[in-house]
């Protein structure tokens, strides 16, 4: 059987990446992308890959990021074909690389003497995303045996250039992974094919047995992952007796374990991977408002990226504030406020073990003002104080309680995210909670939950989510899924507060509380109602809708068994969002005072 020289390199492609560990691959529809698409299609049929087809190539980059998500962490391969396809793939690339998940971008492209003639679907893809990829390379089209691309020169199995091409292939997988830098994140292989893109017939597909045919044995490993740990114990600015640890997202477990073995107060966000325990303090971001405590920080350790909250900034950039920020490899290191004093490549382990004094009457007291922090969030979304109808932050007290420890939760970005970092606790130890904060978009959150719930479908874990509805809109293509794709099972809890809410807290619905003609420019420009009827969206989609009016019906819904994607809408009012979140501060900072 004749194999085209662009088939015969894109099956010796994704053989290679399957060797080097790709497990899913998802791929947009496209003809310059067709050796690929066969490749694929032929490795899932052989049980090598697992194979996702998207029609939009926004949602399809969105789902490979989720995917690598609940893999925790597992390189995913994107295939899109040549033009706008490629650059729709530009958001997922930017999540990635802030959020260092290692994303394999395959593009396919027109031949170099096809660029810049004006052929169809043919742009400058060379280098399209910038500094977000690690490593970006532009493959030339490949040739058979005789120098040719006619396919009637040979099987196009070129050993010299099967071995090229799979060099560029590991340093790739090497470069997205991080081993190297210890700074993973996306990658980019621009592959240039030539006419003939289709096999004149089908492919055998690989036998399950051996390692031939395109699917050769792996090659040992290109590098080992870097050592980033061989450093003494550095000595830290400020008193130990009054730093507090801060968890951006992706902090991990290791900044709670600090805290604990330390007695320092824990501020997490949701999406650390540290929230909750002995020394994690309840509504941190409130309780910062109050002199009379964010005055007692001396000393600040940074784990993650904090990106929730203004005031934990405002702590970060204070003069008299020192702070030391851990960065674990080649990155750039998280300091918005340019005041960090010391960067660490990581935690020595003398830090883990237990201060000779704790609890501290520092600890103490912000434990204290969380507590009291604690009472004022539960008396405010309790079932008796909404019965008039449910609030944005009873909602997402209703969803962290009733999901536990075998549930994953993606929450979006705006609201829903800061809402639940208020929550988060009140009730228990609650589900593990991703997020897409590298930008803290709203693009693509369908697709992205869509991707951690097939991962984590594999873990035995179960996948919800907390959108808003500008969010859920934003990225409601990704509701769609065809006939012959993997099952998703998916609820999403919309909050609808028809619009932004989010901008009311800001200092934009301050300025449109002065007076009706700047309420009416808020309500047009950053207001953005839209009167969308989901559950007639959902129809056409051909996912269920539920909407529920109150919280115990919410609570229930949720404890219901489900399948397949489920959307749950809860309608939320808008208007009273800058007052709610007022009164909210206020009585916990005046709670926080009467207890310390």
């Amino acid at each position: 059987m004749t194999i085209p020289p662009a088939v015969a390199a894109a099956r010796a492609l994704v053989a290679d990446l399957v060797t080097r560990g790709v497990q899913d691959i998802v791929l947009a529809p496209g003809s310059r992308s067709a050796p690929l698409a066969y490749a694929v299609a032929e490795a899932a049929d052989a049980g090598r890959v697992t194979l996702h087809v998207r029609i939009d190539e926004r949602d399809a980059g969105f789902l490979a990021l989720g995917l690598s998500k609940g893999s925790e962490g597992a390189p995913v391969a994107v295939v899109t074909t040549s033009g706008t396809a490629v650059a729709n793939l530009h958001p997922a690339v930017l999540e990635a690389s802030h959020t260092s998940l290692p994303l394999i971008v395959l593009t396919a492209d027109r031949p170099h003497e096809l660029r810049g003639t004006g052929a169809s679907q043919t742009t400058d893809q060379v280098g399209i995303f910038g500094s977000a990829v690690r490593y970006a390379v532009d493959v030339p089209a490949p040739v058979g045996p005789s120098g040719s691309s006619d396919p009637d020169g040979g099987s196009g199995g070129d050993a010299e250039a099967v071995r090229d091409l799979r060099s560029v292939t590991a340093r790739a997988v090497s470069a997205a992974l991080g081993f190297r830098s210890g700074h993973p994140g996306p990658v980019h292989l621009n592959l240039a094919f030539r006419d003939p893109l289709t096999p004149s017939a089908a492919l055998p597909g690989p036998p399950a047995d051996t390692a031939q045919e395109g699917y050769p044995k792996p090659d040992p490993p290109l590098v080992v992952p870097a050592v980033l740990r061989h450093f003494g114990s550095p000595a830290l600015p400020g008193d130990p007796a009054r730093t507090v640890v801060v968890a951006g997202d992706g902090a991990g477990p290791e900044a709670r374990q600090l805290a604990e073995a330390q007695g320092w107060p824990l501020f997490a966000e949701p999406s650390s991977g540290a929230a909750g325990g002995t020394h994690a303090i309840a509504g941190y971001r409130l309780l910062l408002g109050s002199d009379v405590l964010a005055d007692g920080i001396e000393h600040v350790v940074v784990l993650g990226r904090p990106t929730l909250s203004r005031p934990v900034q405002r702590l970060l950039g204070r003069p008299s504030v020192a702070v030391s920020v851990v960065a674990p490899g080649a990155g750039p290191w998280p300091d918005a406020a340019r005041n960090a004093a010391v960067v660490l490549p990581g935690l020595a382990p003398v830090w883990f073990e237990p201060a000779a004094e704790r609890p501290t009457p520092f600890l103490e007291r912000w434990r204290t003002a969380g507590a009291a922090a604690a009472r004022v969030l539960d008396e405010m979304t309790s079932d008796d104080a909404v019965l008039g109808g449910p609030t944005a932050l009873s909602v997402a007290r209703a969803v962290a309680r009733v999901l536990g420890p075998a549930d994953l939760l993606v929450v979006g970005s705006s609201n829903p995210v800061r809402d639940l970092e208020l929550v988060l606790g009140l009730d228990g130890p609650g589900p593990a909670v991703l997020a897409n904060r590298g930008l803290a978009g709203i693009d693509g959150t369908v697709s992205t939950a869509a991707g951690v719930a097939l991962a984590a479908a594999r873990r035995g874990l179960r996948t919800r989510a907390l959108l808003g509805d500008l969010t859920f809109l934003h990225d409601v293509g990704g509701l769609l899924r065809g006939p012959d794709e993997h099952q998703v099972d998916l609820e999403i809890v919309v909050v609808n507060d028809d619009g932004g809410s989010i901008f009311a807290t800001l200092e934009h619905g301050a300025l449109a509380a002065t007076s009706g003609a700047a309420s009416a420019t808020f309500e047009r420009v950053f207001g953005t109602p839209h009167g969308a009827n989901l559950a007639q969206l959902c129809a056409g989609y051909g996912v269920d809708h539920q909407l529920v009016k109150d919280v115990p019906t919410l609570r229930h819904a949720l404890q219901a068994p489900s399948h397949g994607i489920q959307v749950i809408e809860v309608r939320v009012p808008r208007g009273d969002r800058l007052t709610e979140s007022r009164v909210l501060a206020t009585r916990v900072q005046e709670a926080a005072t009467l207890a310390v």
